[in-house]
């Protein structure tokens, strides 16, 4: 919310002033309300040389209508109500795209000028609206990343740990993961990693345990994918060997 004076700046260029600006013990009636442009959906209420910008949910909410009379101890109560209501619609605004962590919501409203107190109600109404859970969040996160984009669970720890989320919440998600799903997720690109690579045995099982590896694999499921791709090159041979002798 932003308080203006008009008798020293116009309203398209007004400085915020605070809420100090109106006078105390005096009835403040409301001038007029008028559309701002930007940003979009906030009004000017004027109170003759005072003004002050709201949310249009704000102005609907305390009845900001022309000819309505308030005390500043009521306007300083708007004041926090307009920021907790930006502080909010921004939030929404933020997940339209994908879900989010409450601390990328976090720090997405602080980078937008977002008061403390703002931040932390409009995490308190995600949270009760169910559009923020950070549980749910880490336990879709694992299963996605590990099944679909075929990472492993040491990758993910770091991410989820990046977003924010409690280490708990990060232990139970990935606790949560098949470990034959993420074995065969790391069955699958080591297996392609290890038909390009060109060279001995001991050369394929260096540089494909070191891809498995960095893609946040633990050293047991490396171990298990690398002597389960030797042993497919061995009944290969072995087939191949077979087919040789009946020929």
């Amino acid at each position: 919310m932003d308080i203006h004076n008009d008798q020293q700046s116009s309203i398209e260029d007004d400085e915020s002033r605070g809420i100090s600006l109106f006078p105390n013990d005096q009835d403040l009636v409301i001038t007029s309300v008028e559309m701002m442009r930007k940003p979009k959906h906030c009004y000017l209420i004027r109170f003759g040389q005072y003004s002050m910008s709201v949310h249009e949910d704000i102005m609907i909410k305390y009845r900001l209508m022309k000819g309505a009379v308030f005390q500043k101890e009521e306007l300083e109560e708007i004041v926090v109500a307009d920021e907790r209501q930006q502080a909010y619609v921004e939030a929404l605004r933020f997940l339209e795209r994908k879900p989010r962590t409450e601390k990328e919501i976090a720090q997405r409203l602080g980078q937008k000028g977002m008061t403390a107190d703002g931040i932390e109600k409009t995490i308190e109404r995600l949270q009760q609206e169910r559009l923020v859970d950070d549980e749910l969040y880490a336990k879709q996160w694992a299963e996605q990343r590990i099944t679909k984009q075929k990472k492993g669970r040491m990758w993910v720890r770091q991410e989820l740990r990046q977003k924010g989320i409690d280490s708990e919440l990060i232990v139970e998600a990935l606790n949560e993961v098949n470990e034959e799903d993420e074995f065969y997720s790391a069955y699958l690109i080591g297996k392609k990693k290890w038909q390009q690579i060109k060279g001995d045995a001991l050369e394929r099982k260096r540089k494909t345990g070191a891809f498995l590896m960095r893609r946040g694999f633990t050293g047991e499921q490396v171990r298990k994918v690398i002597n389960k791709l030797i042993t497919e090159d061995k009944e290969a041979e072995n087939s191949l060997e077979e087919l040789e002798v009946f020929e």
